[in-house]
Formats: C-alpha cells, sequence, structure tokens
C-alpha cells in the first residue's frame, strides 16, 4: 500500500543507500554500503567550484570484512565525491574498526573510535544499518550451512529457519519485545514459545 497523497512540493534532495551483505569464497563475509546525496539544483562550492544538479555532493562506500563470530577482521572506507578536500582524510580511519565485535554497544565502541574530528558523520551513520545487514547476511548463510549439514529440508509454512535464526540473535532475552512481531503477547510468540506468551488466550478474547 503507498503512502497517502501528498502534498503539492518540489524535490530538493535525494539520499541513496544501499547495503549489500556477500558471503566470500574464504568464509568471511563482507558487508558492503554506498551513499550517495544529491540535490536537485546546482550550487556553487569554495572547494569544488560549482556543482550541477544531479552531481553527488557526497559519493563514498565502507566495506566491512566480518567472520563467523561477528568479528570485523577488515574495514575499507573511500570518500570519492565530498564537499570539502579534506572530507577523504577520514576514510583511512575507519581501519580502526578491525577488532570490534557486532554485539550490543558496537555503535558505541566505534564512535569512539572513528566519532568526532578523526571520522566522516556520513560514514559513521551507515554503521547501524551495516549492523543489521550483518546480522541479516551471516544468521541465515548459517542456518542454511548448517541445515544442509544435517539434510533438513524446510517445507513450505514452516519457520523452521526464522526460528533457528531467532535463536542465533539471542533468541526470546534478545528479541522479545523489541518490535511489535515480537510482543509477548503476540501470535509469533504463542507459537514459537509458548511458556513466555503473555497474550490472552481464544476463549478469553472471545468472551471479552
Amino acid at each position: 500500500m503507498p503512502l497517502s497523497a501528498p502534498a503539492a512540493r518540489e524535490k530538493q534532495h535525494t539520499r541513496s543507500i544501499t547495503i549489500d551483505g556477500y558471503r566470500r569464497e574464504d568464509g568471511l563475509y563482507d558487508i558492503e554500503a554506498h551513499l550517495t546525496d544529491v540535490k536537485t539544483f546546482g550550487q556553487t562550492n569554495y572547494d569544488r567550484g560549482f556543482i550541477p544538479s544531479g552531481e553527488p555532493i557526497h559519493d563514498m562506500g565502507l566495506r566491512l570484512t566480518i567472520s563467523d563470530s561477528m568479528e570485523i577482521v577488515a574495514s575499507e572506507a573511500v570518500s570519492d565525491l565530498t564537499p570539502y578536500k579534506m572530507c577523504p582524510t577520514a576514510a583511512p580511519n575507519f581501519s580502526r574498526l578491525v577488532g570490534m565485535r557486532i554485539k550490543a554497544g558496537f555503535l558505541r565502541d566505534a564512535n569512539h573510535a572513528v566519532g568526532g574530528t578523526v571520522g566522516c558523520t556520513h560514514l559513521r551513520e551507515l554503521l547501524q544499518q551495516m549492523a543489521t545487514t550483518a546480522f541479516q547476511t551471516i544468521n541465515p548463510a548459517r542456518v542454511r550451512k548448517e541445515m544442509r549439514a544435517e539434510g533438513t529440508v524446510p517445507q513450505p509454512g514452516s519457520d523452521a529457519v526464522d526460528a533457528r535464526i531467532t535463536e542465533k540473535m539471542g533468541g526470546p532475552p534478545k528479541i522479545m519485545n523489541t518490535c511489535i512481531a515480537y510482543s509477548d503477547a503476540g501470535p509469533l510468540v504463542k507459537r514459537r514459545w509458548p511458556h513466555l506468551y503473555t497474550g490472552m488466550d481464544a476463549e478469553q478474547e472471545a468472551a471479552d
């Protein structure tokens, strides 16, 4: 379902972000992000002269190479187009992310490493979405590998794969009540973890 019809308006700016997750031949994973900012009008700039409409103000990328255990083993950033000459000098500092593990507290630790005047706001903003993309990439890949080794073939309508992925994310203690789907009073929790379900049963709902 689309959004409701907007008021009369004129586009000014487009930020585009793409993040892809890859499983490498060596068993590691690459999480690769690309960001652009584009204006619908031309503008003057001290360092770049004139930036015409449609030419990115920002055009930058960040790649994190991650192990099965969610440890960052390599980090590479590039800033191909920026508004200021000094901006690209922040990119090499993102190698400071190497050795960190994507887990609770990762964004705080990353901000200490590449925040403030040693980093780039826009590259740093990518890290939150790259972290969730890492989970979306690595946990399903691990589950599929395990199920292939077991000879397990998920049947249509089964949530066996999703259930295993959830367990790799920490199970109920980590995911319960983090969104509407995982509400402890909702149907998913009732089906998957009935002992933790806090909602009303069908008879009580009918009575109410």
